[in-house]
């Protein structure tokens, strides 16, 4: 089965204004550029017909040929809305939910698919309907009316246009603050304001982080890891992220007062494999591993904690979310039949729920008005990290997988070589917990393994 999959976001906009665009399906296509085109056969309403495109030049031409008209099955104003398309051998039902919340709504789209065709119709239909999600809903708050405050925070985040770098954009532009992404190539098709950087100097860029008001600085800036281990690479991830950090710090040495909240980010993968070590944020670093360690030290050390009145330097495990490549890599490995223990099956596995991430990186920014977080180091992690082993069997049981046999170790570098990745991101792995979070009373959305992936998953 294709099973369900549900995305959610908070909208600082009472629900009749996310209504007054969500409620026109017409409008669909304004906010979620992977629809080309919607056209109603009639007002909105129960039983009532209409037709829609989706976003590529092959599957539109299919499905404006031979797809037939969706209905709509469910209206309540500023509540909820829903429609159903037919699929060949199968059905298509979309719902989306606004439910009020203090200083917003909370809207909700659920997509489903039934039938023996709802596998193979959820893989031709999601990267229309479900990819970035939170973007979109970015885009659809701004139709309704959304704009920032006068005291809103201005937030720059360099690699704004990476995977976390466009979720926490989405999410700061939905409750109503004001980002600006430092990228070093212009992505049109993302509709957060864009400026341009070379990642290793101060220049004119740099006006960015002079505007009025309150201002909070977010550098995710860095190549990504999943590359050869090779001498170059290394050498290019860490340049990545110590220049574009001394180019940030520079550029925050311009202003006449310090930045008000900066967020360095950095990774758990600075203790390297660190075996059955429980790190949080007071655990040594290890000495003379080039490639973890050696990468994620000289980025921490790039930062400097004068240019900032807050700051945090936020060590994050793997990040679960459907869009991002890890657990891409995992959920294909696994429904490939390659889910079984990966290596000695030992290893540590520690993670975090995107909606967790952001609720911490929210907090780092002061934007919780309930919590409060020490300047500093601060571990972004769930509280219970698994071993290799229980990860891959839940994946296969949520995936509704059989057992699988192990990846030897010998098989996996030699896999590592021809995707061109590197085999220590399976084979390596650390228990990191946060300390901190627990003092301060953080509370996890999704605490569990099993919560988290039952949400992520199509279930």
């Amino acid at each position: 089965m294709g099973g369900t999959t549900k995305y959610t976001q908070f909208i600082a906009l009472a629900p009749e204004l996310v209504w007054s665009v969500l409620g026109d399906l017409e409008q669909w296509p304004e906010w979620n550029p992977g629809v080309r085109s919607v056209r109603m056969h009639g007002p909105v309403a129960v039983g009532a017909t209409g037709n829609y495109l989706p976003n590529g030049k092959f599957s539109a031409r299919i499905h404006g040929r031979f797809g037939e008209p969706f209905t709509v099955t469910t209206v309540v104003p500023n509540q909820e809305l829903s429609i159903e398309q037919p699929e060949p051998a199968g059905t298509m039902h979309l719902t989306w939910r606004l439910t009020p919340r203090d200083g917003g709504t909370e809207i909700s789209q659920e997509l489903r698919f039934a039938g023996p065709s709802a596998a193979a119709a959820r893989a031709v239909v999601r990267p229309f309907i479900e990819t970035d999600a939170r973007v979109n809903f970015s885009r659809l708050a701004r139709l309704a009316g959304l704009v920032p405050a006068e005291d809103a925070l201005t937030v720059v985040i360099a690699g704004g246009t990476g995977a976390l770098g466009t979720q926490i954009a989405a999410d700061l532009t939905c409750r109503g603050q004001r980002v600006t992404l430092l990228t070093r190539r212009r992505n049109p098709a993302l509709p957060f304001r864009q400026t341009e950087w070379d990642g290793r100097s101060v220049g004119a860029w740099a006006a960015e982080l002079r505007e009025p008001g309150k201002l909070a600085v977010i550098n995710l800036a860095g190549k990504l890891v999943d590359c050869r281990p090779t001498e170059r690479n290394i050498a290019e991830l860490r340049s990545s992220r110590v220049d574009s950090t001394s180019a940030l710090v520079a550029a925050a040495g311009l202003r006449d007062t310090p930045v008000d909240y900066w967020v360095q980010a950095s990774t758990t993968a600075i203790w390297s494999d660190a075996g059955e070590t429980r790190c949080t944020e007071t655990t040594p670093l290890p000495v003379g591993l080039p490639q973890m360690t050696g990468v994620a030290q000289p980025w921490e050390e790039a930062f400097d904690p004068a240019r900032a009145d807050h700051w945090t330097i936020l060590r994050t495990s793997i990040v679960l979310d459907p869009d991002a490549p890890a657990l891409k890599r995992l959920a294909q490995l696994t429904k490939a039949g390659l889910g079984g223990r990966v290596g000695p099956g030992d290893q540590w596995f520690s993670w975090i729920h995107i909606e967790d991430w952001l609720a911490i990186v929210r907090t780092t920014l002061g934007l919780d008005p309930d919590l409060t977080l020490p300047d500093g180091i601060l571990v972004a992690a769930t509280e219970f990290p698994v071993r290799n082993t229980e990860l891959m069997a839940t994946l296969r049981r949520l995936l509704h997988r059989p057992p699988a046999p192990p990846t030897p170790t010998a098989v996996l570098k030699v896999g590592a070589v021809a995707l061109r990745t590197d085999p220590a991101l399976g084979l390596t792995g650390r228990h990191a917990t946060s300390e901190v979070l627990h003092k301060a009373g953080f509370t996890f959305r999704y605490p569990t393994l099993d919560g988290a992936l039952n949400d992520l998953l199509p279930h």
